[in-house]
């Protein structure tokens, strides 16, 4: 056993407790035991880049698939329905019980776990082994929704994250693209296109919103949030993405893409549209445009609506080289992206720099997933951009992505940005604050002309450990986003009271 090295508190200066939390920051950096005891605690603002399929664990699935009588596929090691009863099938309901052997095989196989582990790695790329995950797992996925949206709430408290941005579309949506494959679709004339979709719009958006008054009652249910006293997961707070699947042909694109876009409109808990699959794959090439020209589409018909655009999840040799000096520009000047996930391929961009200068003047903020971008592409360290957007004044977010495929939580992803990218704590607590700065709650932001760290003037004066007076506490009433914000700087104010009074 390892001995835990106490620490005594260091004292206040004069910039106060941040000075002291930033001071023993910087003494156990190198030891990342103890910066992972650090960052556990530290909280961590939003979480705005997080599929709620990809965010259960192995294990989790199995329990719930052994609860529903699915079973485990000695061929394909996957969840495949039950009864159980072809001979290379087992039940999943107590597997490792019965075969410890197998049960772990199948872990490997629904998540990273044996690539994380160097099994397996001159066979299976990474970016194969984290997407062919989807699939082992999705006839218990598609059943558990409620249980996803109370695993990721646990998760973030676990992780002292405190909002959630979970992608994650109603069979309501998806029934829109199937819908949408019966008509016949001119990729020139949208306008036609919407006009065969459009009377099928208010049923899709009503079964989308039942969908989810079901999926929270559930998971509601069972963290006990209608009891006391309350789980913490509980106190995160929950929005959703939903999304259009770029590997489907494009007249379902189009459907998902209409009825995301209206759902989105209607339903305040849905907070933006996405579009998700692997960006590589031969479909998503082959249209990229004609995507960008659909959201440019149902931007101008739903102006209000959100975007958050999975772009430049690439790397030179996993497409062609002219197919990494677009996306990420045409996501924000042709779709209007609010926000850009992964954004891996800036520096192949054509005229890289006024790009990011587009994108730091207009503030539109890069979901990091440095995890992620370590499995599926191999960048890491110094070859991940991360670095080169925070010098170029581009906004960033770190996010977990698809935690339980990858095996990681928000405080790895945070210790890797320490230890990989060496930002330190000041860096870091930006970057906590940014979570909410760019998440998509309504309401005026705590920050002035959203500058992380420097309050407007309704709260500039009030202390985040007390009962904000007015005129902060009458701000705060205006405001979801502001009040979500204020309550980071409590409890950043009570973390850095405590975290140097310990001995680790």
């Amino acid at each position: 056993m390892i001995a835990l090295l106490a620490l005594s508190p260091l004292p206040v200066q004069a910039a106060g407790e941040e000075t002291a939390a930033a001071a023993l920051f910087d003494r156990i950096v190198a030891s990342p035991p103890r910066l992972r005891v650090f960052l556990q605690a530290m909280p961590k603002g939003g979480d705005l880049h997080n599929h709620l399929w990809g965010q259960p664990t192995a294990e989790q699935f199995m329990a719930w698939g052994g609860d529903r009588g699915l079973c485990a596929s000695r061929t394909s090691l996957a969840i495949v329905a039950g009864p159980c009863k072809a001979p290379d099938t087992e039940p999943l309901k107590d597997l490792g019980r019965r075969d410890e052997t197998f049960y772990a095989r199948m872990i490997e196989s629904l998540s990273n776990r044996g690539r994380n582990q160097g099994l397996g790695v001159n066979d299976v790329t990474g970016h194969d082994d984290f997407f062919d995950t989807f699939d082992r797992f999705a006839p218990v996925a598609v059943a558990s929704a409620g249980e996803m949206v109370a695993s990721a709430r646990t998760s973030a408290a676990a992780n002292a994250v405190s909002y959630l941005e979970l992608m994650q579309d109603p069979g309501a949506i998806v029934g829109a693209g199937v819908a949408a494959l019966g008509k016949p679709f001119d990729p020139v004339d949208f306008d036609a296109d919407y006009r065969q979709i459009a009377p099928l719009l208010p049923k899709a958006v009503a079964d989308a919103m039942a969908e989810a008054d079901a999926m929270e009652a559930t998971a509601a249910r069972m963290l006990g949030c209608a009891a006391g006293p309350a789980s913490p997961a509980c106190a995160v707070t929950v929005r959703y993405q939903v999304f259009a699947l770029r590997s489907q042909p494009a007249a379902f694109v189009f459907g998902q893409m209409a009825a995301a876009f209206a759902l989105v409109d209607k339903d305040p808990r849905f907070v933006a549209v996405n579009i998700v699959a692997p960006e590589d794959g031969a479909v998503a090439v082959a249209d990229f445009d004609l995507h960008m020209r659909m959201f440019r589409f149902f931007s101008a018909r739903y102006p209000s609506v959100k975007k958050a655009i999975h772009a430049g999840e690439l790397d030179l040799g996993l497409v062609p080289p002219l197919a990494l000096t677009h996306h990420i520009r045409d996501s924000v000047e042709i779709a209007g992206a609010h926000r850009i996930g992964h954004g891996i391929d800036i520096p192949y961009e054509s005229d890289a720099p006024s790009l990011l200068a587009r994108m730091a003047k207009d503030r539109i903020a890069v979901e990091i997933n440095l995890t992620s971008n370590d499995t599926i592409l191999g960048v890491k360290g110094a070859r991940h951009p991360i670095a080169l957007y925070r010098a170029a004044g581009v906004p960033v977010v770190l996010s977990t992505d698809d935690e339980g495929v990858s095996r990681s939580d928000m405080t790895n992803e945070y210790l890797r940005a320490a230890t990989e990218q060496q930002l330190d704590y000041r860096a870091l607590k930006d970057i906590a604050r940014a979570g909410l700065e760019y998440g998509f709650l309504p309401g005026a932001s705590l920050w002035r002309d959203g500058k992380v760290g420097a309050r407007g003037d309704a709260c500039r004066d009030s202390d985040p450990a007390a009962t904000p007076a007015t005129p902060c506490s009458g701000f705060l009433a205006t405001s979801e986003k502001a009040r979500a914000q204020w309550r980071l700087e409590r409890d950043f104010t009570a973390f850095e009271r405590k975290i140097v009074t310990l001995a680790f």
